[in-house]
């Protein structure tokens, strides 16, 4: 029995078009709501699991994840490369060792699901500026179980979208020449 008051559920939108809807036919088209934000992103420009396909990234973030993760930070403008560098070493070097070293190994990955709650902050940042899907999970959830290759990920696509203007490891600069003044004559 249906009241004034009674709750009635929004319009089924499926998440992949069916067979007759690829064809160019679809029976809701005029009654459908527009698609999701989802459905409007953009891909990543790499798979997560697609670290060895940029060496330099993928050895540094495997073997100082705090720099890389720095780095992505300081680009979505969290203020300093250092504290966010130090922030991320803090919680997964540092707790992270002694966790396990003083549980024994029990609570080995609770410091890796401190770093992911901070970490996750700054993909959906990115996935905000770029337009981004949010795959192959929830940012958490990417974090979480793919910490290393999330943080490579995210890397490579600053730099792929920045047209490869912000490098990895920092560049020699070379000073501007020197300006003299010569006083003109009158």
């Amino acid at each position: 029995m249906a009241g004034p008051d009674s709750y009635v559920p929004p319009p089924y939108i499926p998440l992949r078009p069916s067979e007759s809807e690829a064809d160019g036919f679809s029976e809701t088209e005029e009654t459908s709501p527009p698609q999701s934000a989802a459905l409007d992103s953009s891909p990543w420009s790499s798979g997560i699991c697609a670290c060895c396909d940029d060496m330099q990234s993928c050895v540094i973030g495997t073997v100082c994840p705090c720099f890389l993760f720095g780095k992505n930070a300081e680009f979505l403008g969290s203020g300093t490369f250092a504290g966010s560098c130090m922030t991320h070493f803090i919680l997964w070097g540092l707790v992270n060792s002694l966790c396990c070293l003083f549980s024994g190994g029990i609570l080995a990955f609770f410091p890796g699901a401190m770093v992911a709650c901070y970490a996750c902050g700054y993909r959906k940042a990115l996935r905000g500026k770029y337009t981004l899907q949010e795959v192959p999970c929830g940012d958490l959830t990417t974090h979480l179980f793919c910490h290393l290759c999330a943080i490579c990920q995210e890397y490579r696509e600053i730099r792929e979208r920045s047209n490869g203007s912000t490098p990895l490891v920092w560049t020699d600069t070379t000073a501007p020449t020197i300006q003299t003044m010569h006083p003109t004559g009158k």
